[in-house]
């Protein structure tokens, strides 16, 4: 079985194919990031935009690197929410097209699905779960309890701002590049995590939900107080709101792992690339016992393979899609 995966949920054009037997043959992603630093964020028009020139390329590229035609692929998929309505409907389209050109089955795919299985994607298995996972990313934080594919029981997200948003999003109030989330994290390294008693928002709640949005608001009032605007304050503010954020997630991760008596904790999204957390966890899941999986660098923002390793499975499982299947931006796990 061989699938060809499309991913267009907000700002990444991708492409990849999986084999059944081989794994992933290749994969592609074309960046919209320089596109959009001077908005400092995403904006919709653009994307979709983008989106349309982009993908035959992206998609020609993939079959190229895979050594493969079009006729090779037996299923084609494509992202079909959560995300923005107008660059879902870009990837869902082709995908659609090329699935009945082809007289091949379609999946739609559950964005989120594919950040949650991606730390399981070429594990010695391909076993997905059972595990706690946490899919912390701009879009989307969330716990999950993983019993395995498709089984899959939401524990707690945040309530307002997701992780990366707030990240971005103070970035943007310290003056910093878009997207903000990568270079607070390098400049964290240089800062004192200690400086700033920044609140942890729900960390003590007693449940696994999450709340950024006070926090984001906190680094805003202190910043007309500061001293100062020296490199060395700015790298204090960004350590100092890092090791919050951190902070609650890694907390309320090893609880919900203990609640739902799971031994291996699974991070994903863009966000788990973040140096502070990934050290965090390690830590905290070596000293409970706990394994962990995070996803590779590469699968932990947006891509295409996550969406074709999900796909797989179902292809597997003989789970289609109808052509008639529609977007939904505001898809839902469970």
């Amino acid at each position: 079985m061989i699938v060809l995966a499309l991913e267009s949920s907000c700002d990444e054009t991708a492409a990849a194919i999986l084999c059944e037997e081989r794994g992933l043959l290749a994969s592609e992603v074309a960046s919209q990031i320089a596109l959009h630093r001077v908005y400092g964020g995403v904006v919709p028009e653009v994307a979709s935009r983008q989106h349309l020139t982009q993908l035959r390329p992206v998609i020609e590229a993939t079959l190229s690197h895979a050594g493969l035609r079009l006729d090779s692929i037996d299923a084609v998929a494509a992202t079909a929410g959560p995300g923005l309505a107008t660059s879902l409907m870009i990837g869902m389209s082709a995908a659609k097209g090329l699935a009945l050109g082809l007289g091949k089955p379609f999946l739609a795919i559950n964005h989120i699905e594919g950040h949650l299985l991606s730390p399981f994607f070429r594990t010695e298995t391909q076993e997905c779960g059972p595990a706690l996972g946490l899919v912390v990313s701009g879009g989307h934080t969330l716990l999950v309890d993983i019993e395995g594919f498709g089984s899959y029981h939401l524990l707690g997200q945040t309530r307002d701002d997701a992780a990366g948003e707030a990240f971005d999003k103070v970035g943007k109030l310290l003056g910093l590049p878009y997207p903000g989330g990568p270079v607070i994290d390098q400049l964290a390294h240089r800062g004192d995590p200690g400086r700033f008693d920044f609140p942890r928002s729900m960390r003590d709640s007693g449940d696994f939900a999450f709340s950024f949005s006070g926090l984001k608001t906190a680094v805003r009032y202190l910043l007309p107080k500061l001293p100062d605007r020296s490199d060395a304050t700015l790298a204090d503010v960004c350590a100092s709101f890092q090791e919050a954020v951190v902070d609650v997630l890694v907390s309320k991760s090893l609880a919900a792992a203990s609640a739902a008596g799971r031994k291996t904790v699974a991070v994903s999204g863009g966000v788990s690339c973040n140096s502070r957390l990934r050290a965090r966890l390690a830590e905290a899941c070596c000293k409970a016992g706990l394994e962990l999986l995070v996803a590779e660098a590469a699968l932990c923002t947006d891509n295409a393979a996550m969406i074709g390793h999900v796909a797989l499975n179902r292809l597997m499982r003989g789970m289609f899609s109808p052509l008639t299947a529609d977007i939904d931006p505001n898809l839902r796990l469970v």
